[in-house]
């Protein structure tokens, strides 16, 4: 018999001798010593007894799910769960309903993740419409795509330092610890303005008449970059409208629908972490050899995107 329990016996023989809660506690606590039982718990075993129990074990918690792995307290364990989302697992139990969660219902805990608006059902609707538009051009005119040209600005570094997994590194449980310093990081170009902007289209208006000869005769090429103030500003849509330039359509909110801010930039961008540039036109020149390794075929993947936002019914998705 363990202590607990002989005090619990204790307990039990003391209400049935008709003795107070004050004169049980004074006699456990008198009879164990330090290794009595809180008054909290000695009363908690007197009401128990006093309200007609006779067993001295405990009684399993109404919250809690057994550890016996049994469709009941699976059941029990999904309904925690839905109650709540961020309960943890050892708050529900142990291991058991770990295997529980993880291999009979299927679940993995996830974080939350930052993201650009909480979209309403009508803007959920905007962007599942015009990814499913998108799709269908695609479907339907096999050189939809070929005609599609994209363009965006982004932020430029003279030294911008690695990831922490570009960085990481084996080494010895001796060896000194890795460090690295942001010292140096410093903007080469800001972001653009509508103004500047406006040139960036002068210059990729030119680029067409000079390099796809074909869609500029033929006034085909259609423009595609994200809904943004420096893309909807007045100046930018005048010029748009003045030069007749049709424009894919792009929910607003939508910056992973936009293949230069979920796909192009990050794939550029990424090798240039931790090289320390001299010049803007070095980092022209880097940036520009790194841009033609990337695959054309490549390319085409990065449109999956609008298929998951259909899938998702235009919500955003895990992964964008």
């Amino acid at each position: 018999m363990t202590e607990q329990h002989e005090q619990q016996y204790c307990i039990k023989f003391c209400q049935k001798l008709g003795d107070t809660q004050v004169e049980t506690i004074r006699k456990i606590q008198q009879a164990f010593g330090d290794d009595a039982m809180s008054n909290s718990r000695i009363k908690e075993w007197y009401n128990h007894f006093k309200d007609g129990s006779i067993s001295v074990d405990s009684e399993p918690c109404s919250g809690r799910p057994s550890t016996s792995r049994n469709e009941n307290v699976i059941e029990q364990v999904r309904t925690l769960v839905m109650e709540d989302h961020r309960i943890t697992v050892r708050e529900l139990a142990n291991e058991t309903v770990h295997s529980i969660l993880t291999e009979d219902l299927g679940m993995r805990r996830v974080f939350a993740k930052f993201i650009p608006k909480l979209l309403t059902m009508e803007q959920k609707q905007c962007r599942l419409e015009i990814a499913q538009d998108v799709l269908d051009n695609a479907n339907s005119n096999a050189n939809f795509l070929n005609t599609v040209i994209t363009g965006d600005e982004s932020w430029v570094y003279v030294y911008d330092p690695e990831t922490k997994m570009q960085s990481s590194r084996w080494k010895h449980p001796t060896s000194p610890e890795a460090k690295k310093s942001t010292a140096g990081l410093q903007q080469c170009e800001g972001h653009v303005g509508h103004f500047l902007q406006l040139l960036v289209l002068h210059r990729l208006r030119d680029a067409v008449r000079r390099k796809r000869l074909d869609l500029w005769a033929a006034n085909t090429w259609q423009l595609h970059h994200v809904i943004a103030p420096a893309h909807s500003a007045h100046l930018i849509q005048t010029f748009i409208a003045k030069h007749n330039i049709p424009v894919v359509r792009q929910a607003p909110y939508s910056p992973n629908m936009a293949p230069c801010e979920f796909w192009l930039f990050p794939k550029l961008k990424m090798p240039l972490k931790g090289t320390q540039f001299e010049s803007r036109e070095d980092i022209m020149r880097n940036a520009t050899v790194r841009l033609i390794t990337i695959p054309i075929d490549a390319f085409q993947k990065c449109f999956q995107q609008w298929e998951k936002c259909v899938h998702y019914q235009g919500d955003y998705f895990e992964g964008d």
